[in-house]
């Protein structure tokens, strides 16, 4: 079975809010919340990634030294096992903005459960919890 690597990450805002992104129609698993992030390309770290991702997708930049690593999901779906790392960010530069039409929203970490999620992120929710 091919593994998928994608890097994730909690953005922490000052009253300790979780930002979440709606995957848009089109894409698999459409309509479901996730913690911002996406693939690991060839010759890059999970950092590396998420900070891509970061400035493509929510137009914001942070650092490497800003990522603190905080747990992983391993889940198999039908098609691919995904191992995903999942990093908590309470510094980063800019406005979040959604850059690629997706609906955001920050969420106390004890609220995380009424938005629908993939499988191989509710596991990652009672870690996150428990750490805020």
């Amino acid at each position: 079975m091919k593994i998928v690597l994608v890097s994730a990450v909690a953005l922490i805002d000052i009253d300790g809010r979780v930002l979440i992104a709606q995957r848009p129609e089109g894409k698999s698993m459409a309509g479901l919340w996730e913690f911002p992030g996406g693939k690991v390309e060839a010759g890059e770290t999970p950092e590396a990634a998420l900070i891509r991702e970061l400035q493509e997708e929510l137009g914001i930049d942070t650092r490497a030294s800003c990522l603190a690593p905080l747990a992983f999901a391993s889940h198999s779906y039908d098609e691919f096992h995904l191992l995903m790392p999942l990093y908590a960010c309470r510094r980063w530069e800019g406005t979040v903005t959604p850059q690629e039409g997706q609906r955001l929203a920050w969420v106390k970490a004890n609220a995380l459960r009424d938005y629908p999620m993939p499988p191989a992120d509710e596991p990652l929710i009672p870690i996150l919890r428990d750490w805020l």
